[in-house]
């Protein structure tokens, strides 16, 4: 009796996963997780060096293949690999190996990983460093957090980033987001067919142990790689005039500030006297999460959703954010803690759950709830895989009502073809 055929899965990523460093890393930990529960043959390629927390691929039974750019031996590689379905994480992938899959592997079901609009991030951090030029000492930050999903679009819309951006999008089968906020985007404004787009969340596994009681938990905690603009931002607001505001109220209050790839810059700011921690990389960020009583994350900027959020849910620990970090995380499910729009308020929520212990376990449970609604696991990982399976059996017709997006394959894989040309003749002649 014959044995089934197992699919083959190449993930393209941009870097080499690093889950204990970012959320983005950690999404596609769980993908991975997701494919091998269904016995698939997964092979993991990335063009960067190898991180400093990288995760052992190879221990969970992925291949890892280093790739170069613009270097043939990939041609070979994919063609000798001849997988089911590839995986771009980031669209950055897409553009540098889209066309070598379009070439010698067509028949596979491109997919995109996209972790966050980033062309939706890009625009809202010009548009805060705008808001911070014109109003540096404004203390309500209402007008960046509230924009109308048509702001958004003509805040993106003649970007070179977003037109990259949603090009790669229409050349892929199937496009995985993170956020229902940029789905609606994608749709309502740049006008996208929904069926490339497929709602795929952080998907989490309940916890197996009891989370620590408010009287355990002490301190004030910040997390979030230093690498990501956004986070670094929050750090500046932070120390700034958010820390100072809190330590008005509370004198003894400690702030603990960890994240991956420290600059000197943040290492800086470390000032124990006004209980300003900078603690460098969290080997346990979940541990580090359930000692304390309150996550601080004020993101005047970002796009996705916040990894660092759904980890203070699991662990139990209410949140003080803004409606950026918010965003696409609740639906209509009250927020585990406060989300707030101005420094003043900032700090004082951040005061009063701190203090207030019934409020605390309120959001605690607010927390526990949104989990189970929301994140599940169990819930998302058959559904991507449904997703996938359908569009595999569909492909034909999926790619023939996505006429925009063969269109832009055909004209990115002539475009290199004349471009080769063009370098061999140039060679010839010299």
């Amino acid at each position: 009796m014959s044995q089934p055929v197992t699919t083959k899965v190449l993930v393209i990523g941009y870097v080499w996963p690093e889950p204990q460093s970012s959320a983005a890393s950690g999404h596609v930990m769980q993908i991975l997780d997701t494919f091998l529960q269904q016995g698939w043959d997964i092979t993991f390629s990335s063009p960067a060096g190898p991180g400093e927390h990288k995760a052992d691929l190879t221990a969970l039974g992925i291949r890892e293949v280093p790739i170069e750019l613009n270097n043939s031996s990939f041609d070979v590689f994919i063609s000798e690999l001849a997988p089911d379905i590839v995986l771009f994480d980031q669209f950055m992938m897409e553009e540098q190996f889209g066309w070598r899959v379009e070439k010698y592997c067509p028949d596979a079901l491109r997919v995109l990983e996209t972790s966050d609009l980033q062309s939706l991030r890009h625009a809202r951090h010009q548009r805060l460093k705008d808001h911070l030029k014109a109003c540096p000492d404004q203390d309500d930050f209402s007008a960046l957090f509230a924009p109308a999903l048509r702001e958004e679009f003509e805040l993106m819309a003649d970007t070179d980033l977003a037109k990259r951006e949603i090009a790669a999008l229409y050349r892929c089968d199937l496009n995985l987001m993170i956020s229902e906020v940029e789905i609606e985007l994608l749709v309502e404004q740049f006008g996208l067919p929904r069926q490339l787009l497929h709602w795929c969340p952080l998907m989490i596994a309940p916890p197996t142990t009891a989370t620590k009681a408010f009287e355990e938990r002490a301190h004030f905690l910040s997390i979030g790689n230093f690498r990501h603009a956004p986070n670094w931002d929050a750090v500046l607001w932070m120390k700034s005039t958010i820390w100072p505001l809190i330590r008005q109220q509370l004198p003894h209050a400690q702030l603990h500030i960890y994240g991956a790839y420290t600059p000197p810059k943040a290492t800086a700011l470390h000032n124990a006297a006004q209980g300003f921690h900078v603690m460098n990389w969290a080997e346990d960020a979940l541990q580090v999460m359930s000692d304390a009583r309150i996550c601080l994350a004020p993101l005047r900027f970002g796009a996705g959703i916040k990894g660092k959020l759904v980890d203070a849910m699991l662990c139990g620990t209410p949140s003080v954010t803004t409606p950026i970090g918010a965003e696409g995380m609740h639906g209509d499910l009250p927020w585990p803690g406060a989300v707030t729009h101005t420094t003043t308020e900032f700090a004082n929520q951040a005061v009063q759950l701190y203090k207030d212990k019934a409020r605390w376990q309120a959001a605690q449970k607010a927390g526990d709830h949104l989990l189970g609604e929301r994140y599940q696991r169990i819930v998302h990982g058959p559904a991507l895989i449904e997703k996938l399976r359908y569009c595999q059996e569909h492909l034909t017709a999926l790619r023939n009502n996505n006429f925009t997006g063969s269109m832009l394959r055909h004209h990115m894989h002539k475009s290199t073809q004349y471009m080769s040309q063009w370098i061999e003749v140039k060679n010839q002649k010299t």
